[in-house]
């Protein structure tokens, strides 16, 4: 059985996944490199929010319009290459920076590159994948690489390298990666058979995004999207200050805890959608995304010890796993396969216009005038309102729907 491992699916897998996983390492990268930029470039805090934002801004608008582009076109391999190389070259402008404006722009333009990688690299999994793995594919593709590069792996490399080489050449190396990945895809990815691309191309003539939501899971995810990326961005931008400023904890403490997040995705981004696979992604929505509660209230009110909280932000993290999911996996089996880039492009712009510009800035704003308990109230209520609009998501997965897995072989 050992063969088995070495197909084009899995091997596709592992490079889209890696892909994505280097990408969330550039975006996240600048978060651990500010104290040394900072100085140097004399920024201020709202120029250090700005760079957030724009970027974010441009993720969110380029992963619906490049996504749609792609589905019109029927085209997916030169835009996932376009982009990588895009994004990796971007790495290199940040560390040429002489200026604020020159900072602003290289994350701008990486934002709108990096934007539609996740939703066209998902397109191309889909179609490869068997109807049995989507669930645990999409989860490898998105979470796993992502939380292990981005999340664990960034904080430590990023900060390493800057103590030793600086700011600028730690940009420099951290561009490398997704130009190898670029010739990689150019390599090893296939082009979808010529009658594939024109049936694609017709399916998506006359798409427009007031189309896309009239169709039901859509909706349903653009809505689940807003409310799990505020909450996923309040919990990681908060929880350290509520663990140190309002809880009292060591930072050492603070990062230990914050560690439990990087690990949980790694984990759950694999296991829950592959569980969604054999009993449906409808019920493992609903839970997890009513489990996602547990992080931020956890961080404001358990006072017992310290590895119970641990505990109890892992299980309440487990949510992070839903991402794949209302993201990827029901958008994919709910529209036709010429759409299926748009309508992830679409759920993404959701999430990260109102969970990556919006929902942070409200809920400094609401910490402002009241305390640091407000962003962890709200992004629990984000959650609360997640699993309600998941109790109405139609099933999808082929192992609940009776001859699904035979249509769509």
């Amino acid at each position: 059985m050992k063969f088995k491992w070495f197909t084009y699916e899995n091997g596709l897998l592992l490079l889209l996944a890696f892909t994505f996983g280097v990408a969330f390492f550039d975006r996240n990268a600048i978060n651990y490199l500010m104290p040394y930029i900072i100085d140097e470039l004399a920024l201020s805090n709202f120029q250090i929010g700005m760079i957030g934002s724009g970027m974010a801004v441009t993720w969110a608008l380029s992963a619906y319009l490049i996504s749609a582009w792609s589905d019109r076109t029927g085209v997916r391999k030169p835009f996932l290459l376009v982009t990588v190389v895009v994004f990796s070259l971007c790495s290199f402008l940040s560390g040429l920076a002489g200026v604020f404006l020159v900072l602003f722009m290289a994350r701008v333009i990486m934002g709108m590159s990096e934007g539609p990688i996740l939703p066209v690299s998902l397109a191309i999994m889909n179609a490869e994948s068997t109807p049995s793995r989507r669930g645990i594919n999409a989860g490898i593709l998105q979470t796993f690489f992502g939380a292990l590069l981005g999340t664990t792996v960034a904080p430590l490399v990023v900060v390493y390298l800057a103590e030793l080489y600086g700011w600028r050449v730690t940009f420099y190396l951290a561009g490398a990666p997704g130009l190898i990945c670029a010739l990689l895809i150019w390599q090893f990815v296939r082009v979808p058979e010529q009658k594939e691309t024109k049936h694609n191309e017709h399916e998506s003539q006359g798409i427009n995004p007031i189309k896309m939501l009239s169709i039901h899971n859509v909706l349903l995810c653009s809505l689940i999207s807003c409310c799990m990326v505020a909450w996923y961005l309040l919990v990681v931008i908060f929880a350290p200050l509520i663990f140190t400023e309002l809880r009292g904890y060591s930072e050492t403490q603070m990062s230990r805890l914050m560690a439990v997040t990087g690990i949980c995705t790694v984990i759950g981004g694999f296991l829950l959608p592959g569980i969604s696979d054999r009993v449906g992604r409808k019920p493992v929505m609903v839970v997890f995304c009513f489990v996602s509660m547990l992080a931020p209230l956890a961080a404001l009110y358990f006072s017992g010890p310290l590895w119970i909280l641990g505990l109890l932000f892992f299980i309440g993290w487990s949510g992070s796993a839903t991402f794949p999911l209302f993201m990827g996996v029901i958008p994919s089996e709910s529209v036709a396969p010429g759409l299926i880039a748009t309508a992830m492009g679409l759920v993404v712009c959701f999430g990260e216009l109102t969970g990556g510009a919006l929902a942070p800035i409200l809920s400094g704003f609401a910490a402002d005038q009241t305390s640091l308990a407000a962003p962890a109230l709200i992004a629990a209520g984000c959650a609360l309102v997640a699993g309600i609009l998941s109790m109405f998501l139609i099933e999808t997965a082929p192992s609940r729907i009776p001859g699904a897995d035979k249509r769509n072989s």
